[in-house]
C-alpha cells in the first residue's frame, strides 16, 4: 500500500484508533502508559484539527518515571500491529522516535502539565500540554524546517515569553552555532527580536 493510499488519523479517528489499541492490550492483559506529542497531542487538546500520519510517544510512563519508548515493549507492538492491521495504517503509526528527546531532558515541570485520557484498564495517555508543545514545535521548526511545525506553533499563539522558553530548552538539545543561528533566524520570523537565550 502506498503513502498516498493510507488513511490519516483525523482526530475523530486518533480517537477510535487508540480505543481499539487499548482493546487489544486488554487481550494481552498488558498494562500500559503512554506519554505523546505532536499532532495527536494537539488534536486531542483542541488546538489543531488537521490530520496526522502517526501518535509521536516520547516516553513510556511507569510509577511516575519516565522510560524510552524506543523499542516499543513487544505486547505493545504486537497490540499496535494488529491495529495497524485492522485499520489499514502504517506499520509505524505508533511511532517511537521522538523518544530521543528524553536523552536531553523534556521541558521541566511537564508531567504536571499533561492532559491524561485513561482509554480503559490497560491504556493511559499523556498529551503533552500546549506550553510544552511549544517547546516541541519550535525546535521541531528548527530542525525540520517550517511547514506544519510553524502552523501548529501559530495555532497555539505563543507569548514572546513562552517563545523564548522554549528556545532556551531547544539549545540544550544542539548547542551548536549553526542551530543558534537558524534558531534566532526563526525567532526573529516568529516576531521575537534580539533574543536573550542566556548566553
Amino acid at each position: 500500500m502506498s503513502t498516498d493510499d493510507v488513511p490519516n488519523l483525523t482526530p475523530a479517528r486518533s480517537d477510535v484508533v487508540l480505543h481499539a489499541l487499548e482493546e487489544q492490550l486488554r487481550t494481552s492483559g498488558e498494562s500500559f502508559e503512554l506519554v505523546v506529542i505532536g499532532g495527536t497531542a494537539l488534536q486531542a487538546l483542541g488546538i489543531v484539527d488537521r490530520s496526522t500520519k502517526d501518535v509521536d510517544v516520547v516516553a513510556l510512563m511507569k510509577d511516575s518515571t519516565l522510560l524510552p519508548a524506543s523499542p516499543l515493549p513487544p505486547e505493545l507492538e504486537r497490540a499496535a500491529a494488529i491495529v495497524a492491521r485492522d485499520f489499514r495504517l502504517p506499520e509505524d503509526w505508533l511511532n517511537a522516535g521522538p523518544t530521543g528527546l528524553l536523552e536531553w531532558g523534556l521541558p521541566a515541570g511537564l508531567l504536571d502539565r499533561v492532559e491524561t485520557k485513561v482509554l480503559g484498564p490497560n491504556l493511559t495517555v499523556h498529551f503533552a500540554g500546549r506550553f510544552d508543545q511549544i517547546h516541541f514545535k519550535l525546535y521541531a521548526m528548527v530542525d525540520q524546517g517550517a511547514g506544519k511545525h510553524e502552523r501548529d506553533l501559530r495555532s497555539m499563539r505563543p507569548t514572546q515569553s513562552e517563545l523564548l522558553d522554549a528556545a532556551r530548552w531547544a539549545r540544550t538539545h544542539d548547542p551548536s552555532p549553526g542551530f543558534e543561528q537558524e534558531l534566532r533566524a526563526a525567532l526573529r520570523y516568529l516576531g521575537v527580536e534580539d533574543a536573550d537565550l542566556g548566553d
